[in-house]
């Protein structure tokens, strides 16, 4: 693809991003937005207005009046000199022209009013659908981005966008505007001298097009340098803990000055070109301004020499002293907005770089989600069978629609779990598991060991379908998982991480967020069941204790606790503990051990622990290794084998 595709196709693209925000614009606020057009408009042709009113001032009422004023004087001051006639047009013409620029600067006011408003409003709308897309995009989106990288989407690009469509974008508007009438009053005042006005632009179009190219690229470069830096200090003040213990401070001194240096360059390099922009334009323009005062005292000169000529050509009568005056003004109304314009370049490209990043999340894929079998409230019928019901029983059922027209089934939730074979990858053709077959019955506690990397997780995450495998089949109570709805496959699972998050507010909130509608009652006895309630009760609001920056005013093990008191009282078929007690001390292990044996009675359970001696009273136990089960079995029979398991739990090398 040739240079010149890719600059017409990024060109397209931009456009089209561009009528996409402007798309959003008239859908929210059709009224103000169009209202605000028409002024930005009306503003811009009220200064050429001006121009023309101050030519007709200067030919219809100065000049008279000097003539008058003249002749009255050569002809000895006799009789009286009567200027009323002039006087009295003066009098409409300065009404007129006040009348107009009340106009332009009302117009100015609002435009600005109206398109602050709009930016604002449109920056919510961004926002907004920016947040509702991201909470429908799968975990492997956010496995491929940091978070440092979202929020600066939500915060730097949004902002910057707001900040053209406020000012940069109605001033383009307004400049353009301001260029086209001008022009076109020119041709019709006066097309020799418009031709003349035009030709003197040209070095000034280009010099500004060049500059704002320069400048347009290094005020990107100063954004992604910013960001660097931003980041840089983020992850430093996270991690000053280690650089205190390390004796890290010169270096990290070191570093920081290179990515604060760069970021020098950059912003000195995009300023001064920006600095340079518009008095060089001025300058242009008053050479723009005294050529045209000479072309025009040319011309008039000219005129009178051979008057034919210039009648013939269509600009005798037309060239006076207040057309040359009008056409100094119109050139610098001319060559003014088209500083402007530049100027407002940077802002443009920093806007259409976070439109860019903007639009690759809004655009980036939902997760898809094909299931149609659905988790219903049920009641046990007559037969034994469950009978879907609308109010909570506590009971739950597959409702299980058949495609071939035959009647509607239900199946009790009961967590039975199956693999077949299945294989995944990340990414294609990088396979992580490989064959792995799996039965977990109903009330089984099923653990998988290994060591990092071996697909220990990766395996959980396929039963949540945060991804979906390669090859191979799982079925959830023998109902292939791909035809249940995400949603509801979620809700009859209970996931306690090693990475536990909390959220701001109130403790009694985050353990609620297992279950929105539980009482304070059900909150307590799930903190309860979890060994939580003894350090909650010794809080200073105990379960209103207010919770800031995802729990950090606790301790890890605090913070892992309502994690497991979140899921007991979620209350699930099925639970997944990642390394549920890996930040509990062994003495606190042991109390959570019984709450949690508690919550998994008659419950399928996966346990992913690195501590072998969690996972000693498992139905089964599984080893991987680089993503195959090698070894299952109970702990004893393990131990009895002495593979693999036997090396992991007693550190003994295995015998050959």
């Amino acid at each position: 693809m040739s240079k010149a595709t890719r600059t017409q196709g990024k060109g397209r693209n931009y456009l089209s991003m561009i009528g996409r925000v402007f798309r959003v614009e008239v859908r929210n606020y059709p009224v103000r937005f169009t209202l605000a057009f028409i002024c930005i408009i009306v503003a811009a042709v009220s200064t050429v207005f001006a121009t023309i009113f101050t030519g007709a001032v200067i030919d219809q009422c100065i000049t008279p009046m000097v003539t008058k004023t003249t002749q009255w004087i050569q002809a000895g001051q006799v009789g009286t000199l009567d200027l009323s006639a002039e006087y009295a047009l003066l009098g409409i013409l300065v009404g007129v022209f006040v009348g107009v620029m009340a106009i332009g600067l009302t117009c100015d006011y609002f435009y600005q009013y109206l398109m602050a408003y709009v930016a604002q409003g449109t920056q919510k709308v961004i926002r907004d659908q920016l947040f509702n897309h991201m909470q429908d995009l799968p975990v492997s989106y956010f496995d491929s981005h940091t978070r440092g990288d979202i929020m600066s989407i939500y915060s730097n690009d949004v902002d910057t966008l707001r900040e053209a469509l406020s000012r940069s974008w109605p001033m383009i508007v307004n400049s353009s505007a301001t260029m086209i009438a001008v022009l076109v009053t020119m041709f019709l005042t006066n097309w020799l001298l418009a031709i003349c006005a035009f030709l003197l632009a040209i070095p000034t179009i280009f010099f500004s097009k060049a500059i704002a190219s320069r400048s347009s690229r290094h005020f990107i470069g100063q954004q992604r340098a910013l960001a660097e830096a931003d980041g840089y200090v983020e992850e430093l003040i996270n991690g000053q803990r280690v650089v205190k213990v390390f004796n890290y401070e010169e270096r990290n001194k070191r570093a920081f000055d290179k990515v604060n240096d760069a970021l020098r360059v950059e912003a000195t390099k995009a300023n001064r070109y920006a600095n340079i922009l518009m008095p060089v334009v001025n300058q242009f323009s008053y050479v723009q301004y005294i050529a045209i005062a000479l072309i025009g005292v040319g011309l008039i000169f000219a005129n009178q020499e051979n008057p034919d000529l210039f009648a013939s050509m269509g600009l005798g009568t037309a060239l006076t002293t207040g057309v040359i005056v009008e056409f100094l003004l119109l050139s610098r109304s001319f060559s003014r907005p088209m500083g402007q314009l530049a100027q407002q370049t940077n802002s443009i490209a920093m806007a259409l770089a976070g439109l860019v990043r903007i639009f690759e999340l809004v655009d980036t894929p939902a997760e898809q989600d094909d299931g149609y079998v659905e988790l219903v409230n049920a009641k046990e019928g007559p037969d034994g069978n469950p009978v879907e019901v609308e109010e909570r029983t506590g009971l739950w059922a597959w409702k299980h629609p058949h495609t071939d027209g035959s009647p509607t089934t239900y199946t009790w939730l009961r967590g039975k779990i199956n693999f077949y074979d299945v294989d995944f990858g990340y990414v294609p053709n990088k396979i992580v598991l490989h064959n792995i077959t799996l039965y977990a019955e109903p009330g089984q506690k099923v653990a998988f060991v290994g060591p990092t990397g071996a697909g220990k997780t990766t395996i959980t995450n396929l039963i949540n379908r945060f991804y979906d495998i390669a090859d191979g089949k799982i079925r959830y109570d023998d109902i292939n998982i791909n035809k249940i709805k995400k949603a509801d496959l979620r809700r009859s699972l209970g996931m306690v991480l090693q990475e536990t998050e909390l959220f701001t507010g109130t403790i009694k909130e985050n353990i609620r967020f297992g279950k929105l509608d539980a009482t304070d009652e059900e909150v307590v006895a799930a903190a309860k069941l979890a060994n939580a309630d003894r350090f909650i009760q010794q809080l200073p609001q105990g379960y209103d204790t207010m919770l800031v920056k995802a729990g950090l005013n606790l301790s890890q093990g605090q913070r892992q606790l309502i994690a497991i008191a979140r899921c007991a009282i979620a209350d699930p078929p099925v639970m997944i503990l990642d390394e549920a007690t890996s930040s509990i001390d062994s003495r606190t292990e042991e109390m959570v051990q019984k709450g949690m044996d508690a919550i998994m009675k008659g419950r399928t359970v996966f346990v992913i622990a690195h501590r072998l001696s969690t996972v000693k009273n498992s139905d089964v136990i599984m080893v991987l290794e680089n993503g195959r089960i090698t070894e299952r079995g109970s702990h004893d029979e393990l131990i009895a084998r002495q593979g693999k398991y036997y090396q992991l739990y007693t550190g003994n090398a295995i015998k050959e």
